[in-house]
């Protein structure tokens, strides 16, 4: 493009000598396909970063970084100018070899919308569930662990704090003790993660499951959907009444959403099979859990399904006699007889890339919403009485889900009204399944206000 560019000024009669440093925001460069054999989790991490570079929200010589024989050459907010880089004759830390003594430069001010680099973050977790649920919290702290082990990261954690005004004090309190990073995990903490976020700008705060960033609040979910399709095709199977059971927490899109996912993989496969869900407006109550559990199986469910966080139902199935389907974790000696597979988490993989960025001074608050595709979940093992032909039909359909041959939510489809929804052939937009506010066919009753 800059040859191009020169010859049309020459002809023109319009050139005039200059020196050009080219980027890859205009184009002079790129970088070559990544192999196959580069992990899908630092594919992502290398084209988020690259698109950093071409917004102008990423430096890859900014402070504070050193020299190989330890001289600090840049501190904390500045980036090299360009004829710094230019007359860089050292080699930085990390690198071995023969090379000018390093030196002190007076760089320049990091550039509008770049974070400085934050080398070691001290990282903090909050949970609105206990971590030994085999739940969703116990899910992100085995996440937060991978931090600890392979990126060596200080971390803390609260868990057991409600939504709501209990929720603000323990993130505020973690801004004001000087942690760096503040993963909040429960969709119910976004007012709570904005009020404190706007007065500590400095501080990078992660939302689960919410809908609502700021310069410095970023939005992390994962495509749940998808595990659900697939644990609702082993539930379509299994069910001899063609009834089963869904305990739903909340009745917001995300919960909605997974519902509506398992009621079409069962349907898939039993065009039968109908889904009763039964709200109780919370992630976690062992109690609450069971007793809805026993009012599925009361109203004829033989295969019990829970969003929420406890084992409770799943033990309950197990003394029932009937099948379940677990969520988030699973354990081989928690109704070891009932459990016929889980969708389930494997928060690491978003975790370090975010520490990661934030660690380079690359991070954005892009929002993110990963799949299986990405290894952000997957299925757990099946247990002992689903079948191999089912075991194998569940995995076919897998791989079209990672391959992108298969999207769940593709017209025809309607509502549990009769009412079309969505055109044969028509995909929902990601837009469209995040504000998802309706109930498929074969899901029975209706979404509470």
């Amino acid at each position: 493009p800059k040859y191009i560019d020169i010859v049309k000024r020459v002809q023109a009669g319009t050139y005039q000598t200059e020196s050009f440093y080219g980027l890859l925001k205009d184009g002079t460069f790129d970088l070559a396909p990544l192999s196959a054999r580069v992990p899908a989790d630092v594919k992502t991490l290398v084209e988020q970063r690259k698109q950093a570079l071409v917004d102008g929200k990423f430096n890859v010589f900014c402070g504070p970084f050193k020299s190989a024989d330890g001289v600090e050459v840049l501190p904390a907010g500045k980036c090299t100018t360009l004829e710094e880089k230019l007359g860089m004759d050292f080699f930085i830390q990390g690198v071995r070899g023969e090379a000018s003594k390093g030196r002190q430069l007076q760089g320049e001010p990091l550039p509008v919308g770049m974070r400085a680099p934050i080398p070691n973050p001290k990282v903090a977790f909050v949970y609105v569930g206990p971590v030994g649920d085999l739940g969703w919290s116990y899910a992100h702290d085995q996440g937060r662990l991978v931090l600890e082990k392979e990126l060596g990261v200080e971390t803390a954690i609260s868990e057991l704090v409600a939504e709501g005004p209990d929720a603000e004090r323990v993130i505020r309190d973690y801004a004001q003790k000087g942690y760096n990073i503040i993963f909040a995990t429960s969709f119910g903490y976004m007012d709570s993660v904005l009020n404190v976020a706007k007065d500590y700008p400095n501080i990078v705060f992660l939302h689960a499951t919410g809908y609502k960033t700021a310069d410095n609040v970023g939005i992390y979910d994962g495509r749940g959907y998808q595990g659900w399709y697939l644990a609702g095709i082993a539930a379509g199977k299994a069910t001899k009444k063609n009834v089963l059971g869904y305990v739903a927490p909340y009745p917001i899109p995300e919960v909605v959403r997974n519902m509506n996912a398992f009621a079409l993989g069962a349907r898939s496969v039993n065009p039968q099979a109908t889904v009763i869900p039964i709200w109780i407006f919370s992630w976690f109550d062992p109690a609450k859990e069971r007793e809805a559990a026993q009012a599925l199986i009361d109203q004829g469910a033989d295969v019990i399904a829970r969003e929420s966080d406890s084992v409770e139902p799943d033990k309950l199935a197990e003394q029932e006699g009937v099948y379940a389907v677990g969520y988030n974790a699973v354990s081989a000696d928690v109704a070891p007889n009932a459990v016929l597979t889980a969708p389930i988490w494997n928060w690491g993989v978003y975790y370090k890339q975010a520490v990661q960025q934030v660690r380079a001074g690359a991070w954005t608050s892009t929002p993110v919403w990963w799949g299986i595709q990405d290894g952000l979940l997957d299925l757990a093992p099946f247990g002992k009485m689903v079948p191999a032909d089912v075991q194998a039909l569940v995995e076919k359909e897998k791989a079209r889900i990672v391959s992108g041959e298969f999207d769940i939510f593709v017209g025809p489809l309607k509502d549990n009204a009769g009412a079309e929804r969505v055109k044969a052939g028509v995909a929902m937009t990601d837009d469209e399944k995040l504000a998802f506010n309706w109930l498929v066919e074969g899901v029975k009753g209706t979404i509470p206000k």
